[in-house]
């Protein structure tokens, strides 16, 4: 076994991320605090389009009935009709998926 390999299995780590350390460490001059520090955000973080007002008119909208023609709601169809109103940002099915689950709302 390679010194490096034996090193990453100790640690318990992957031989890429021992490889990237020790790239940081030779690139910081032998830092060990800048070595480990966790490198600044290049971009800010994107705030999320849902909100509580969104999440509520959603869920309004799964709890009413289905247009005609549908037995019940499927995500596919709220998400047609989510990007037919205005003023709700248009929302992939999964991420309507996410926000029904997590308000333990079912479609049945």
């Amino acid at each position: 076994m390679d010194s490096k390999e034996v090193i990453a299995t100790r640690l318990g780590v992957s031989g890429e991320t021992l490889r990237l350390v020790a790239k940081r460490f030779t690139e910081t001059g032998g830092d060990v605090r800048a070595t480990i520090t966790r490198k600044k955000r290049d971009l800010p973080p994107v705030p999320s389009p849902v909100t509580g007002e969104v999440e509520a008119r959603l869920i309004a909208m799964a709890c009413s009935q289905p247009p005609p023609g549908h037995a019940r709601w499927s995500l596919r169809l709220l998400e047609k009709h989510v990007a037919l109103v205005e003023d709700i940002p248009g929302l992939d099915h999964s991420t309507i998926g996410r926000i029904l689950k997590k308000r333990n709302c079912a479609l049945t």
